[in-house]
């Protein structure tokens, strides 16, 4: 099972190098999410057990993120069909790169080895390099070797993580690098070599993550790459490297370190929830101010993890609902590109009037970004308020609260003014493509569903993951 998941993506894409013709290769691109998506969800139906000293294996949280993963690239590649019709530029690389993406963000959420993580992490920022210079212009290229550079230096980072890891480990001259092994013996880790390693780890993978203030590549790169790109990597990359940094949460739970590990990620979170406001108030460029929005939320799950208890559950809902929340926005965002030609805040206005369907759905995707009912943000947000106050918290909930009211008042000004000012005299009705449509009211329909209905099979996943992590459910 694990063997297909990453054989597919990565064949297929090989075979967009080789093809001749781009209609073709669009096709595949879909063929090949829908095959992967329907090998996810028979994973959530019959899990793989991670076997003890494994490199590769599929826990609860693997299958959590595995699950959104391919849950979002199907919706990605779906719109990319409609996209990639109306845009010029070598589709071989395109599509070949977005399956090499697929690949490496699934090799992430299947490691059970600390080495092949850090692997599987790099792989994402080579695939996904080419995709940000997609429009092959200044700023695109700009976009793509800042993200290269920034995180870049950040999987140093963690490659370093790797080895203060290897040393708390190293007491008999060799340290296991497997999640199992080393949860197994993790009371006889040197405290001062897995503070170290943690440290690592979230510097490292929190710059991949878009924690501030590591957060820097993070704007050019979403905002630069093509609409669908931009879902894939703020919905399920970051993701990725938050995955990362929960794997070595684990381990230091393990090793009675918890506590210590809680409270940077706690401190992290605030930090980028702050940095992320400053930037959505007044913010000129809407999918620049998505890409702030991802700050945010990136902070939110880092707060959610920091606070424990019930905090972890509400992070990993979260996780789940910001992943389909922000892939919807981000291909809204292309929608009102491809009709506007601009990224202006200014100079989009009355969608509802030119692109109905898209300006009805972009103030829904505002709604459930900011954590407004009845969608699935509101519940995740609602459950990590719920835990920082049953933990004794009341600075740290009255702050989330102070930076959500902002974050709010900052996102309702642009967007609403966007769907309903009044357009340009001259600007008539566009025609709204189904393939730009389908997958964007698939994801909304999904994200108002977690508001008022979360799945058994997804509550039980959620719970399994939480305590994994040593939450409270």
């Amino acid at each position: 099972m694990i063997a297909l998941l990453l054989l597919i993506p990565t064949v297929c894409g090989g075979l967009a190098f080789v093809m001749r013709n781009d209609s073709q290769r669009r096709w595949m691109l879909v063929i090949a999410s829908a095959a992967h998506v329907t090998l996810a969800v028979m994973t959530l139906a019959a899990p793989v057990p991670p076997a003890d000293g494994a490199w590769l294996g599929l826990d609860a949280l693997g299958r959590l993120f595995l699950g959104v993963t391919s849950l979002l690239f199907l919706a990605s590649s779906v719109y990319s069909v409609g996209y990639l019709r109306t845009h010029r530029g070598r589709q071989d690389i395109y599509v070949g790169c977005m399956l090499f993406f697929l690949a490496a963000m699934t090799l992430v959420t299947v490691s059970q080895h600390f080495g092949a993580l850090w692997i599987a992490v790099e792989a994402t920022t080579l695939a996904s390099a080419p995709l940000i210079y997609f429009s092959r212009d200044v700023s695109s290229l700009e976009a793509m070797w800042k993200y290269l550079l920034i995180c870049s230096v950040g999987i140093a980072l963690a490659l370093l993580g790797n080895f203060f890891l290897a040393a708390a480990f190293a007491s008999d001259g060799q340290a296991p690098m497997s999640l199992s092994a080393l949860r197994q013996i993790a009371g006889a880790s040197s405290p001062i070599w897995l503070k170290a390693a943690f440290i690592c780890f979230i510097v490292g993978y929190g710059t991949k993550m878009g924690l501030a203030p590591m957060h820097s590549w993070l704007p050019d790169a979403h905002s630069e790459s093509p609409s669908p790109v931009s879902a894939l990597l703020s919905g399920a990359l970051l993701n990725c490297a938050f995955l990362g940094i929960l794997r070595a949460m684990q381990v230091c739970g393990s090793a009675g370190l918890g506590d210590f590990a809680r409270d940077l990620m706690l401190d992290f979170g605030l930090l980028s929830m702050g940095f992320a406001a400053v930037f959505i108030v007044r913010q000129a460029n809407f999918k620049r101010l998505l890409a702030y929005s991802s700050v945010e939320h990136m902070g939110i799950l880092a707060l959610g993890i920091g606070i424990g208890g019930g905090g972890d559950f509400g992070a990993l809902f979260h996780a789940v609902n910001h992943s389909l929340t922000k892939a919807m926005l981000f291909l809204l965002a292309g929608n009102i590109i491809a009709a506007y030609h601009t990224k202006s805040t200014w100079r989009v206005r009355g969608m509802i009037r030119t692109i109905p369907i898209t300006g009805a759905l972009w103030v829904v995707g505002l709604l459930a970004i900011t954590g407004s009912p009845p969608f699935g943000p509101f519940l995740s947000e609602l459950t990590i308020l719920r835990a920082s106050l049953d933990q004794g918290r009341p600075v740290v909930a009255a702050a989330y609260l102070a930076i959500l009211a902002l974050i709010f008042i900052a996102m309702a000004e642009v967007f609403l003014k966007m769907a309903q000012g009044t357009p340009e005299p001259d600007r008539a009705r566009e025609k709204e493509s189904l393939w730009t449509l389908a997958p964007i009211v698939f994801l909304g329909v999904g994200v108002l569903t977690l508001g008022v209905y979360v799945p058994h099979w997804l509550n039980d996943l959620l719970h399994a993951a939480a305590s994994s992590l040593g939450g409270a459910s």
